[in-house]
């Protein structure tokens, strides 16, 4: 697919203050993931710990939390995972919830439709 970045905004639960920061798109990660020391600045805090199972095959226990990402005018109030310094990825939930979608060919992300019903039910519904 290859990779590319986008700028995001983050911020608090309440959507009252936010930071912008640099962000891999990765669909293949579940969660959203933003430095700890960001997040803790913005005054979000871990809710859960949650176990993720990292590239090199080893499972990892990691705070998550709720803050409000922003990009291009959509908005979502999400899971964010607290991560390390320098690590900072918009995972698929977020962009899911937001309603974007990878162009893999335009390295960008691009604004889909929701679906109510799945693929090809709405035909034998009505």
């Amino acid at each position: 697919m290859g990779t590319f970045t986008v700028n995001i905004q983050v911020g608090d639960e309440q959507g009252q203050t936010f930071e912008e920061v640099e962000a891999l798109v990765d669909s293949g990660a579940t969660f959203t993931v933003i430095p700890a020391s960001t997040l803790r600045r913005l005054g979000v805090e871990p809710r859960r710990r949650v176990p993720f199972r990292l590239a090199n095959d080893e499972v990892e226990q990691r705070d998550v939390g709720v803050a409000v990402v922003r990009f291009d005018g959509h908005e979502s109030i999400t899971s964010v995972v607290f991560g390390e310094e320098g690590t900072v990825l918009l995972g698929a939930l977020t962009m899911e919830d937001m309603l974007l979608a990878i162009d893999v060919i335009n390295k960008r992300l691009v604004p889909v439709e929701a679906l109510m019903v799945p693929y090809g039910v709405s035909s034998a519904i009505s």
